[in-house]
């Protein structure tokens, strides 16, 4: 199975996708939900529960953490699928936001730092 990236959301979405469509949900508390089986052939959905629309400075502790949980899937998922990190895309124009922190999902892999 090749898949093309990664496609970011976040739970407040003016455009809710059903969450059946997402295959990892990472709740406020940093727990993950993940779905039993990959269900986009192309595409690999993770969710981020709350509002991400915001500078990495004005987010949470939470909020941090659940980024921190999310690069470390997409990390693994990348090691497992072949994908580069890198490969990281917007559900919408909306959605996780125009301030949303991309630079902090992404580990490279070479080195391990963000």
């Amino acid at each position: 199975m090749g898949f093309d990236g990664f496609v970011i959301h976040h739970s407040v979405c003016e455009q809710k996708p059903k969450t059946e469509s997402w295959d990892f949900i990472i709740k406020q508390d940093s727990s993950v939900i993940a779905s039993p089986v990959l269900k986009d052939s192309e595409l690999i959905h993770i969710c981020l529960e709350g509002d991400f629309n915001k500078d990495y400075d004005a987010m949470n502790l939470e909020q941090k953490m659940q980024l921190f949980t999310a690069s470390k899937i997409i990390s693994e998922l990348s090691r497992l699928y072949s994908i580069s990190p890198l490969f990281l895309f917007p559900h919408s124009e909306t959605c996780p936001g125009a301030y949303f922190p991309w630079n902090v999902l992404v580990i490279y892999p070479v080195d391990g730092y963000h």
